[in-house]
């Protein structure tokens, strides 16, 4: 799990690396839930991705790892949006990713620092 994780964000590195936020966009967008039993549990997948993120080498951002994260939960059958946020005063832009309305990958209460612009 941890070795798909580390995969899947050198994917994404790649996409944003080349500019290509539409790319990365597109994968996230595109990315199915797969049906059958859940073999993981959302937890797990989180777990996974933060080890992935300790042995990655060099700083991952939150965009990155919330895409790497969001297809990896939908790769296991769980429902999963990236959602990307701004505040105003001082600006600044953040993603995570939700399970049914609730914070998976961040701080619980990092929708109420950022007015959610998207949903994917």
């Amino acid at each position: 799990m941890v070795l798909r994780a580390y995969l899947t964000l050198i994917y994404f590195d790649f996409c944003l690396a080349r500019g290509n936020f539409s790319a990365l966009y597109a994968r996230v967008r595109e990315c199915p839930v797969q049906t059958g039993s859940r073999l993981r549990s959302e937890r797990d997948i989180c777990d996974a991705m933060d080890l992935a993120l300790i042995w990655y080498w060099k700083k991952v951002l939150c965009l990155q790892r919330s895409a790497a994260t969001t297809c990896l939960l939908r790769e296991y059958g769980i429902h999963a949006h990236l959602v990307m946020g701004a505040q105003q005063m001082p600006f600044r832009a953040h993603a995570w990713v939700e399970v049914d309305g609730r914070v998976v990958n961040d701080k619980p209460y990092t929708p109420e620092m950022f007015a959610a612009i998207d949903r994917c």
